[in-house]
Order: structure tokens, then sequence, then C-alpha cells
């Protein structure tokens, strides 16, 4: 397989003292605001914040009024939306020269509708961040931008940007990583202040308080959800945090982790630097159908049906998975293109029970065994696409990350396969692996506090009337679904068995990270925060559809709440929703 940094390139590519609102002393002047062209309030806005941002380091790099028009997006939702007329800011905040004698600042991109709902959307990043955003308001495939459905919306690049601070000798674009403040920013402390210099802009352009204050992501943006809720608990009314990379730092590990054992297949010894090309052939595509289809028929049925769809994947037992494809095993040499070898099998119960040092210790989650393993979405980030096109994610994005983000000190790894290969090579699971939880006088904090999101105490986010949505892939390949579940039952426990009164956690069975794979991928989640946060009513369940190219675009089930399951009744069109119950077990 061909692979140079350009395809390096495309997979990091793939993946704000709050400020007094304007007083009006009758509605005399009231009406004066309102009537004033939101065109002109739009222009007249960098005049209006110079001396009342909540940081003074604040400045408007860029304003404009756009009328009405059709806005081209890369998104899976859609290829363009129609925007509505609004006012288009970019600003930036805190700048620093880094160690590393870079200069670094905060930006930020946010979009205030001329017809606006009152509501505060955040978007949040993902992967490496250091993009800005398109402040659209993302909130989930199929589903329409909040910016459409009348929020204001902030994205952000988390303070480093992409295009200038990049390192071929230091990890590309995560170079970044060996400064310590563009680390911390990225892990969490870009946040607060982003947020509020978006309100204040907002305030100051409406002339009115926000009603409610959202926040929507995935994957880095599910940690950043889950940062706001436990450190910055006063920010936000709902949060949706979803396929969250609150354990970032351990998941790291587990990435390592999974590339020496996949790469053991063809490297028994593990005498030589993991490769790309190992990775891509450790298993074919047949292969991958055949564990697959071992899960199902040991645990599709488990919900009342067998449809495809491993619904009670809590019960699905990974030893008799095992056992089966034991069973059916091919000799070591076989050439076939579907069953399995001995050493595809001790990979596979390998990366499914998760990494541990040699005292058994455990240093991440284990996996879920479910009806979506081996999808496409799913090899992309474990072994590189079927097609030999991308290189695998956590090859070059994963071990990228834990030699420059997840180590004090950083370690400079070369952004080339053979360097990357070699840092896998000699990472050592009694040793390297503790550098997450290190700190030194040139990083007072250790990555695990600058990026780890898990704490479960969350008095303040409750008393405040906080609520929070977590859906997450059961077959999803970079954050386990176990990780976020033991979490949940963890705050469950911390808050005496009533934790589901303001944080519920929605596995999709099939779905891979974010979005993708055998599965139902489509439901909106913001719709059902707001439903939460603003008429109390709580989500018994989330609808979720299939897409009109999935293998079942009619198709749709209820998402159930952790540790419900979507059963069956035993009566009914099984491809409706209202023929399926939340259970327990």
């Amino acid at each position: 397989m061909q692979t140079n940094n350009a395809l390096i390139a495309w997979a990091f590519a793939y993946t704000f003292a709050t400020l007094t609102p304007p007083s009006y002393g009758d509605d005399l002047k009231k009406q004066a605001f309102e009537s004033q062209p939101a065109e002109e309030r739009c222009a007249n806005l960098p005049q209006r914040m110079s001396d009342a941002w909540p940081d003074a380091s604040t400045a408007i790099t860029s304003q404009q009024w756009l009328t009405a028009q059709t806005f081209s997006i890369a998104a899976a939702s859609a290829s363009a939306v129609n925007l509505p007329a609004h006012c288009d800011i970019y600003a930036a905040l805190k700048p620093h020269v880094g160690i590393d004698d870079q200069p670094y600042r905060l930006q930020f991109h946010i979009r205030l509708p001329e017809d606006w709902n009152g509501r505060f959307f955040f978007q949040g990043g993902g992967g490496s961040n250091g993009v800005i955003g398109d402040a659209l308001g993302y909130n989930g495939v199929g589903n329409v931008p909040a910016l459409l459905q009348g929020y204001a919306v902030v994205s952000q690049d988390s303070g480093h940007d992409n295009a200038i601070h990049t390192d071929p000798e230091r990890g590309g674009k995560l170079a970044f990583g060996h400064d310590p403040i563009a680390r911390a920013n990225y892990g969490g402390l870009s946040l607060e202040p982003v947020t509020l210099a978006a309100k204040a802009l907002i305030r100051a352009f409406y002339g009115q308080n926000i009603k409610h204050s959202y926040f929507w992501g995935c994957s880095k943006g599910g940690q950043e959800g889950m940062m706001l809720a436990q450190r910055y608990p006063e920010h936000f009314d709902g949060i949706v945090a979803m396929a969250p990379g609150f354990s970032l730092p351990r998941a790291s590990i587990a990435e390592l982790w999974d590339l020496k054992a996949f790469d053991r297949i063809s490297n028994p010894e593990g005498r030589s630097p993991v490769t790309l090309q190992s990775l891509q052939g450790a298993f074919t595509n047949d292969q991958l159908i055949t564990v697959r289809e071992a899960i199902l028929a040991s645990c599709d049925a488990n919900d009342g049906l067998e449809d495809g769809i491993t619904g009670d994947y809590q019960r699905c037992d990974g030893n008799a998975v095992l056992e089966k494809l034991v069973a059916q095993q091919c000799p070591s040499h076989n050439n076939s293109l579907s069953c399995l070898t001995g050493a595809h099998i001790a990979a596979l119960a390998t990366v499914m029970r998760g990494p541990t040092n040699s005292n058994g210790e455990r240093l991440y989650a284990d996996w879920a065994w479910d009806g979506g393993f081996g999808s496409e979405n799913w090899r992309l980030w474990k072994l590189g696409s079927s097609d030999g096109k991308v290189p695998a994610l956590n090859f070059v994005l994963g071990a990228g990350a834990s030699a420059a983000l997840m180590s004090v000190p950083p370690v400079p790894v070369a952004e080339n396969p053979q360097s990357i290969g070699a840092y896998i090579e000699r990472y050592d699971f009694d040793t390297t692996a503790n550098n997450i939880y290190v700190s030194s006088e040139t990083f007072p904090r250790s990555p695990w506090i600058d990026m780890g999101a898990r704490e479960t105490q969350l008095e303040a986010f409750e008393r405040r009337g906080g609520k929070m949505i977590v859906p997450h892939g059961v077959s999803d390949p970079v954050f386990s679904v176990n990780d976020t579940t033991n979490w949940w039952q963890e705050v469950n426990a911390t808050h005496n068995k009533r934790a589901d009164a303001f944080v519920r956690v929605f596995p999709v069975p099939g779905m891979a990270h974010c979005s993708g794979g055998p599965t139902l991928d489509r439901f909106d989640t913001l719709a059902a925060l707001v439903d939460w946060v603003e008429r109390n009513e709580p989500p018994a369940q989330i609808i979720a559809t299939g897409s009109s190219t999935s293998a079942w675009p009619t198709r749709t089930r209820p998402l159930c709440p952790f540790p419900k399951y979507a059963r069956y009744s035993g009566a009914g069109n099984p491809e409706d929703s209202r023929s399926f119950e939340c259970a327990t077990k």
C-alpha cells in the first residue's frame, strides 16, 4: 500500500466574567435599538465591543453581513445549505508566543442570524482541532444545522492553527503539543474564554440576554462537552457529548495496543516497526465478515429478534464468540479469504479485552461485542480503508497524538510511517503508558489533567438544572462504549442512583465513531435535549432511522437510555420502532 504525507494530512482532515447586557431605561430606547437594521448593528460591533469584552485581548478580525444565500459544505448530511441572513464574525483572543517560538491565539467564528430564536449553540471540534470551523451548528447526520433553526452559533480552533503550527519533525499538525499553553487550550482551557466572548457578542448584537445555551459535539467535541459540564458547569443548560473522548489519554494507549496486536498477525515476534502494510493486510474484509457473523449468531436474538442488530449487546458473551471462531478456524497456512487462523483469533481476543500492563492492571476499557464489528468505518481507524487509499487513523493520528500530546515530555516523532512505526514498536505499556499522568516544570499539567474529563462529581451542573445526552456507537473503534457506560454507572453511584435525572447515555448498536456502520445513525439529540431543558421532558427514548443508502432505509428503532435496551415486543412490524420497548435486563 502506498502512503505519503498527503495521506496523513487527509487523515487529520477527516477527523468561551459575564458581561452585563445593555440596559434600557425605557421602552423607547429598546425600540430604537431593535429598529436599527441588523446589517448596521453588525457593522457597528467592533466599536460596540472595543471596551466590552470579557477578555481585553479579544479583537474582531473580520465581520460582514451576509444576506440569505446557498452555502456549500462538506458534511455527511448535505452538500449545500440555504443560510439565513446573518452577521458573520471572526475574532481572536489570548495571543501568546510558545516555547517553540510560534505565535498562538484562540480564534473563533460566530454567526448571528437576523431571525434569532434566543438560543446559543457552541459547535464542538474534532480530531486535533486546529481549524476555526464553519459555525453552522452541525448536530448529527441528516439534522438541520442549528444556524438554520435560528441559533446563534460559535465554533473555534482551540488555540492553534493547522495552517501555521505544523512541523514534520514533531508530528506535523500535532506539533502544537510541544507547547504547554497550546496543549492546555486544546485540552479544554479554550472553552470558557470563547464561550464568554461569544455570549458577549450575542448580547451586544441583539440587545437582550440569551434564553438557553447549548453545546453539541462528537469525539473530541464530546470530550469538550464533558469538560464543560465538569469544569465550567455554569455556562450551558444542555450538552450533547456524543462518543466522548473524555478518557482521551487512556484511549491513546488502547490505540497503540491495538496496532501492536494487529501487527503481530504478520509480525509475531514484534521485532520490527509496525507498518501500515501489516495493518492493512491483517484482516481481509471477508474475515471481518466472519467475525461479525459469529457475533450475530451468538447475540443477535438476545433482544427478541434476529435482525442484524445486537440490541442487547450487554449480554453478548465475547468468550462464546471466540469459541465459535476457534471451532471454525483455518489451518495456519490456509489461503482462504474468509476463515481465521489462530493468529487472527489471538489478536482479536487481545484487542477486545483492552490494554493492560504486565501486572494485568487495566489501562483502558474493554470493547463491546456488537454487530457493527468490522464495518468500513470501523476498519478505517483500526486497519485502514479496505481499498488501501487511507492509512489506519489509529496509526497516523492516534500514535502521533500519543507522542506529541499524551506524554510529558512530548516525544518528537517525525511525520512519516517509518518514524511512527518505530515509536509504536518501542512503546512500553509498563513504563511509557504512565507518561499520561506525568507533569514537569515546563508542563505543570499532566496530559490526564489537560485532556481527561471523566469526573463523576457533577453536582454543580445538576444544581443549575443542566441536562446532558451522551449517544455512543456500540461499535465505536476509537472510544469504547463500555468506558462511557462505566462512567455513567459511577456517576449514578455518586449521585445516589439518580443520575438519569440529568444525564442519560444512549448506546447506538452497530454504529461506529459518530456515524456509519450497519446501524441506524439518524436521530435528533438536539431536539430531545431542548425538550428536556425547556419543557422538562426527559428522553425516555430517541427514535433512530436509517439513511437512504443504509441496509435498512425504512427501519426505525428506539434508542434507549442505558442500561435499558430496545426489545422486540414479539408482535407488530419488526421494522417499526413502535414494535419495541425500552426494557431492562
